[in-house]
């Protein structure tokens, strides 16, 4: 892996058993993401891009070729190494913030760092200052049902990274909010990569997002390319 290379995949393969035999997903592509890059995978519903990013992630394993993150090779990883691995390394937010309704946000957010073993008064100190870094230092104690779409994602995004992630990955962020709601999710998608050195790498239909990413790939018939509409 080059040195300023964080996270490579090679000839990536992913199939899924269907009722009219394999569905293939994704077919032979090669992905190579730089530290500090923010970059975006586009491309039509349903063409894998979600797919693509769990495998990045370490959320699901390929059928055939290989993940290296930093030098280590995810498929190779036992699952509670992956684990540990996702849980240090990673930070993921979805399309739906997949908060837990009968937790406060704080709670939310503080929950990675409880599953890695810190005190209770420690993580929640930490998930108040990054609650308070996506503008909801106030919304604390509120309970992650009681918050509006905006407030949830901007909750999600604390959660993904608390834990001081080396990757954000981001499925659809702004997918499932009204356009003033993804303008602002934007703003701070991009203010909290350039603040905090992030690398990050998004899954989206939105061409305003894609835009101001430094790469751009598009996704279509299980194979990657570099996005011409995008080249800087």
């Amino acid at each position: 892996m080059k040195e300023d290379t964080v996270l490579a995949a090679r000839k990536l393969r992913k199939v899924f058993p269907s009722a009219a035999g394999e569905l293939i997903v994704l077919e032979g592509l090669d992905l190579e993401l730089k530290r500090g890059e923010m970059a975006a995978v586009v491309g039509p519903s349903g063409s894998g891009k979600t797919t693509l990013l769990y495998l990045l992630a370490g959320l699901d394993r390929a059928t055939s070729g290989e993940v290296e993150f930093d030098s280590r090779r995810l498929n190779e990883l036992p699952g509670d190494e992956l684990a540990a691995h996702r849980n240090r390394r990673i930070g993921f937010v979805w399309q739906l913030s997949n908060l837990l309704p009968e937790f406060t946000a704080r709670e939310n957010v503080a929950l990675p760092l409880l599953v890695r073993g810190q005190s209770r008064e420690a993580a929640e100190r930490e998930a108040d200052r990054w609650l308070s870094e996506v503008g909801l230092g106030e919304r604390a104690h509120h309970l992650a049902g009681e918050l509006s779409g905006g407030e949830q994602q901007r909750t999600a995004l604390a959660r993904a990274l608390v834990s001081g992630p080396q990757v954000l990955f981001a499925d659809e962020p702004t997918g499932n909010l009204d356009a003033a709601t993804s303008a602002k999710i934007l703003e701070l998608l991009v203010r909290l990569h350039r603040a905090h050195g992030l690398t990050s790498l998004w899954a989206t239909h939105n061409l305003e997002l894609a835009g101001r990413c430094d790469r751009v790939w598009r996704l279509e018939g299980g194979r990657l390319a570099p996005e011409s509409r995008f080249r800087k």
